[in-house]
């Protein structure tokens, strides 16, 4: 098992993905799932790096994501932990049809899609996110014209996965996301 560090994982993302906005997602991410491992007492590195590097091949291969980036990280020699957790976040898409059976799975699912509410509304309203209300979150994520895109039913199945309350997720991440701005 030879995972990169954080600035190799930069490189990385930095060679095969090039939309600001994807490299953004993929450091949110990344950061809650650090926070929650944290929390829990789980890898950090692991669980940062997972959620860092789950969408590498979106731009290049977004309908056979996440394929070939799961070939990459065998042959790269990551940790099966990550590799099933990237399958899993996939669950209904491109064909793919892994559930999740870990808590790190579980978590990049839960952090995965909600991170573009968080995106979109900072983007209407300029607050920091650490000062973000969770009812203003929360009123975004039933308007289902607000980032239309973004699939609630997997936000809501993410949380089920995790054990958390929607509530508590989206508090947890408020603290987490506040981190970015550090």
């Amino acid at each position: 098992m030879a995972l990169p560090n954080k600035n190799e994982a930069r490189q990385l993302l930095e060679k095969y993905v090039q939309n600001e906005y994807q490299r953004f997602h993929a450091l949110m991410v990344a950061t809650a799932m650090e926070g929650y491992a944290l929390r829990w007492e789980e890898d950090a590195s692991l669980w940062f790096l997972t959620g860092y590097l789950h969408d590498l091949d979106y731009e290049q291969f977004p309908d056979q994501h996440p394929g070939p980036s799961l070939q990459w990280f065998a042959d790269w020699g990551y940790p099966k932990s990550l590799i099933h957790a990237v399958e899993a976040h996939a669950y209904g898409y491109n064909g793919f049809s892994t559930e999740p059976q870990t808590r790190l799975a579980a978590a990049l699912i839960a952090c995965d899609e909600i991170s573009g509410i968080f995106y979109a509304y900072q983007r209407i309203n300029p607050v920091p996110f650490g000062e973000m209300k969770p009812k203003s979150i929360k009123k975004r994520l039933k308007e289902k014209a607000f980032a239309a895109k973004i699939d609630r039913e997997t936000i809501y199945w993410g949380c089920e996965k995790l054990g958390l309350e929607l509530d508590a997720h989206i508090r947890n991440l408020i603290v987490f996301y506040g981190q970015l701005e550090n």
